[in-house]
């Protein structure tokens, strides 16, 4: 633990949020563990116990308080991780279970390219539990999330959360939380209509720049996709994910609530069956788990005004990031826009919303790969990009290429520059972006040349050496004092 048991009571007296996600503690006389901000009345020291992630207090016999919800709390980002094996086991836990897939253990190891025994070792002592404890964890905190926000059946939320039966999600929810799912819901009849109007909450650690983060999207947004509203500070885009093979599409809305240090998230009705997924991925496209105590202090370091809460926004697929990072390639911003525009135009899925504003689902990889060269030209996209864009497209349908945060950083960069069209400036945004690389560095960049004042790639490069490992937020900095004060 970071924090000894001194500090980590002295940030739970003041309810910290900094240390959100990063801080549990388990209160011996009530059994249960809580955030350090929660707003009950704070326990005597002699009954804390402290605890570094929300596995280790339940694999203690602790149980997640009603009130302040550690299932809602920030994790850790890709950028708190070392990449080592255990960190990268870990993303692919959560990943599978918010995806609402089964993972056996060998089947990891293997993944992984190590053995169960190795992995169980190595796991263990970094995480401080068992990987299966981790992941039975990971499965309960979403299905109370899912038992607490949304009116979705149980069984539908025991297999939202990757149980294989009802029998066994009941028996681990009863061994765990000492209670059953249905005590989650005996006012179900009288909350339902309220429930489907309740938002699904996601924390994160103030400070959060969120004028910079939906001044990003909104000079980027694609008509019919996504639009933002700043004076409510929201977010709404349509989206589509693989579920069970089949490709499901809805729209989401995500509203910053800064008082609360949370996001508000609705959804359509077509994506409750998997939420998990959804909620996953949201927490990616607007860096929830980002730590703005070890981020903000190299920030500070750039050449520009301070702005504390420096986030490394993205998008909820991967396939969409590369897309626009390629059709971005020597072109300004706004002609990016333009080109992306005409591609949603002409390959986008019509999809019914409530909201004027958004009408079509991003083309998927499968449209693309078996669009006709020519006609994807047509919309004004040269020969190269064209061949890039499918090519790309292809990798993508196959699987030959997963652009999401948990596939392997160094693999995937190597297939991506294998491509035909794709450099090291687009490998480096699109892991930026798609693969959540906290230390990214497209050196060739235009913008970052003008707003750091060198046409030398190696002289910028040298000069963000003191930005390690967090170029890419740096990268995000640059970006946005240079689209705001032109």
């Amino acid at each position: 633990m970071v924090l000894d048991a001194a500090a980590a009571y002295l940030a739970l007296k003041a309810r910290d949020a900094r240390f959100d996600g990063r801080l549990f503690v388990g209160v011996t006389s009530t059994g249960i563990y809580c955030r350090p901000v929660c707003r009950v009345r704070t326990p005597r020291r002699e009954n804390c116990r402290f605890f570094d992630t929300r596995a280790q207090a339940e694999a203690a016999a602790f149980r997640p308080c009603m009130k302040c919800r550690p299932e809602i709390a920030p994790g850790l980002s890709h950028s708190d991780s070392s990449r080592s094996l255990a960190d990268r086991a870990a993303r692919l836990v959560e990943g599978a279970v918010h995806g609402g897939q089964t993972l056996a253990l060998p089947a990891l190891a293997a993944q992984l390219g190590v053995t169960d025994r190795h992995l169980r070792r190595i796991f263990q002592a970094a995480h401080g539990v068992a990987p299966l404890d981790y992941l039975t964890t990971q499965r309960l905190l979403l299905a109370k999330q899912l038992l607490t926000d949304t009116a979705q059946p149980i069984t539908q939320v025991a297999l939202a959360s990757g149980f294989t039966s009802l029998r066994r999600f009941n028996a681990a929810f009863a061994e765990r939380y000492r209670l059953q799912p249905t005590q989650l819901r005996r006012d179900a009849a009288d909350r339902g209509a309220a429930l489907q109007e309740r938002p699904l909450r996601l924390a994160y650690r103030p400070p959060y720049d969120v004028e910079a983060v939906l001044g990003h999207f909104a000079r980027r947004a694609v008509r019919g996709v996504e639009a933002v509203d700043a004076a409510t500070l929201t977010l709404r885009r349509t989206a589509a994910f693989q579920h069970q093979g089949v490709r499901v599409a809805g729209w989401l809305e995500m509203r910053f609530v800064p008082g609360q240090h949370e996001v508000h998230l609705r959804t359509s009705a077509s994506l409750a069956p998997l939420l998990g997924s959804v909620l996953h991925r949201v927490r990616q496209a607007l860096d929830l788990d980002a730590d703005p105590a070890q981020i903000d202090p190299v920030m500070a370091l750039l050449p520009l005004p301070a702005r504390p809460g420096a986030r490394l926004p993205a998008g909820l697929d991967g396939f969409d990031i590369a897309l626009r990072v390629i059709l971005g390639q020597q072109v300004t911003v706004k002609a990016a826009r333009t080109l992306v525009q005409r591609v949603v135009d002409r390959y986008g899925e019509p999809l019914a919303t409530p909201f004027a504003a958004l009408t079509h689902v991003f083309p998927s990889p499968e449209a693309i790969a078996a669009a006709d060269p020519a006609a994807i030209g047509q919309l004004g996209i040269v020969r190269q990009r064209v061949k890039a864009l499918q090519a790309l497209a292809a990798a993508v349908a196959s699987g030959a290429i997963d652009l999401q945060r948990s596939a392997p950083l160094a693999a995937t960069l190597d297939a991506l520059r294998a491509l035909p069209g794709i450099g090291d400036w687009t490998a480096q945004l699109i892991a930026m972006r798609a693969l959540a690389w906290p230390d990214a560095w497209p050196a060739s960049d235009i913008g970052l040349m003008k707003a750091l004042g060198s046409r030398d790639p190696k002289v910028i490069t040298a000069q963000a050496e003191a930005w390690r490992p967090w170029r890419a937020y740096a990268v995000m900095q640059l970006w946005h004092h240079l689209e705001t004060s032109t």
